[in-house]
């Protein structure tokens, strides 16, 4: 059994679909304020620093903790969560007709020392989004996107503001369950 510092409901379903046994305890830890002392570092660096702080920061009594956290980077901009309707609509309309790079990381901590760690980014071209569309996408989907970068739950509506993917459909849902599953075999957690 691992233990999963994440209180997202897509890392969940992640690792029940692939039959992982794990306990839910959310990481508290200020990631403003970490990402503030991460100014110029790149967003695979901010991404891997939160996986990991998230790790360490749960005490899993000596199982494996999994840290994991997503950074969304659009035309050089870093972008957190929407902290509200009408800020989620602004991130759509400067996401409109551009590229998103999407940036997961993942990292297991033993005992508050870090074991592994890994980042994936996937590209999602956002097709040209109108204001009538952003007004009935958040409708349908506020506030559940408030809880996701990016605001788009994939494996819903959101797929509707995507042209072309590019990557691995477990990076675009928030962690890189592959190179996960590799960690976790080769610490004895899950079968080889």
């Amino acid at each position: 059994m691992i233990v999963l510092a994440s209180r997202s409901a897509s890392r969940r379903a992640m690792l029940n679909a692939a039959g992982v046994v794990f306990e839910v305890r959310p990481a508290a830890i200020d990631e403003r304020a970490l990402e503030a002392g991460l100014a110029e570092a790149s967003p695979d660096q901010v991404a891997l620093a939160l996986a990991e702080a998230k790790a360490r920061s749960v005490d899993g009594h000596e199982r494996p903790v999994l840290g994991s956290d997503s950074v969304v980077t659009v035309d050089g901009h870093r972008f957190n969560k929407p902290a509200s309707r009408l800020q989620a609509a602004e991130h759509l309309r400067f996401f409109s007709g551009k590229t998103m790079q999407l940036h997961s990381a993942a990292a297991i901590a033993v005992g508050g020392a870090p074991r592994w760690s890994h980042v994936a980014v996937a590209s999602l071209k956002v097709r040209p989004l109108s204001d009538a569309f952003i007004d009935s996408y958040l409708a349908a989907e506020w506030p559940e996107v408030g809880q996701c970068v990016g605001v788009f739950r994939i494996e819903g509506l959101g797929v509707q503001l995507f042209e072309r993917i590019d990557g691995d459909h477990f990076t675009v849902l928030g962690m890189p369950l592959l190179p996960v599953l590799a960690a976790l075999r080769e610490l004895e957690v899950i079968p080889a």
